[in-house]
């Protein structure tokens, strides 16, 4: 049994509550990397816990698939995927781009997702079929916009120091030929594609947490996330997210020239 939009708004309400009052008041920071820098906070860890507490205790047959706890019974049919907060490095910063995304695959597949910004109260939210907006300025169906050419569209990424060698030539071939590129919007960029504000994302090195919540949310608003190589996004690596198939066939060309 699949759960519905209720539950969804529970998990992501327990996370607000320990993202929120967090935000712009100067967060402790640890970085989980040596010889770089991954920061994560105490908000990162206790929005998870919140998170997977729900789970456990209303679904204690699924997976859980964690960015800041780990990962239980990825082997199941129903496997949860959480990031609770997607750029951090926004969040240390004050920048309101950051979300708690959430995702349930079925057999490896994403099915249900939520993006949930708490900051500007947006709530992204797929239920299987539909993606469902939720925040200031009212409740709707989400659905990308049609664009006809890469020359029209408009590209985000989260920075393109992150591409390197032949990936760097690739993504530079795609921002080349859009008509606007903008940079360090995390997942807050792919929320706008399913909303049909923007057109494309480019993305290298994520993980299965980055895109969990983010791929029933643009598929049922009309878009397309696939791996370069056009294979299913689910696990993360090299992502590419349009809104039309027409800018992804472009885009597809470009990165795979």
């Amino acid at each position: 049994m699949l759960p519905d939009r209720t539950f969804f708004d529970r998990l992501a309400d327990a996370a607000r509550k320990e993202t929120l009052p967090r935000f712009r008041v100067g967060a402790d920071v640890v970085n989980k990397e040596a010889a770089g820098f991954d920061p994560v906070t105490e908000g990162d860890r206790a929005a998870e816990l919140a998170i997977r507490a729900l789970i456990e205790q209303h679904f204690p047959g699924h997976g859980i698939l964690g960015e800041e706890h780990g990962s239980v019974g990825l082997d199941r049919e129903y496997v949860w995927v959480i990031d609770p907060i997607d750029g951090t490095r926004a969040f240390i910063s004050g920048v309101p781009v950051w979300g708690t995304l959430i995702g349930l695959y079925r057999n490896g597949e994403a099915v249900m997702g939520l993006i949930d910004q708490p900051f500007t109260g947006e709530r992204y939210f797929a239920d299987g079929s539909v993606s469902h907006y939720a925040g200031p300025d009212g409740s709707k169906a989400l659905s990308t916009r049609s664009c006809n050419s890469l020359s029209d569209a408009i590209l985000f990424t989260t920075s393109p120091h992150l591409f390197t060698e032949r990936r760097k030539d690739r993504f530079e071939a795609v921002q080349e030929k859009v008509r606007l590129f903008r940079y360090g919007v995390d997942c807050y960029a792919y929320a706008l594609l399913a909303a049909g504000h923007v057109d494309l994302v480019v993305e290298c090195g994520l993980k299965p947490y980055d895109v969990g919540g983010l791929i029933p949310v643009i598929e049922q608003a009309g878009g397309i996330i696939t791996a370069w190589d056009g294979g299913p996004a689910e696990m993360g690596g090299e992502i590419i997210a349009a809104g039309s198939r027409k800018v992804y066939d472009e885009a597809m060309a470009l990165l795979n020239g």
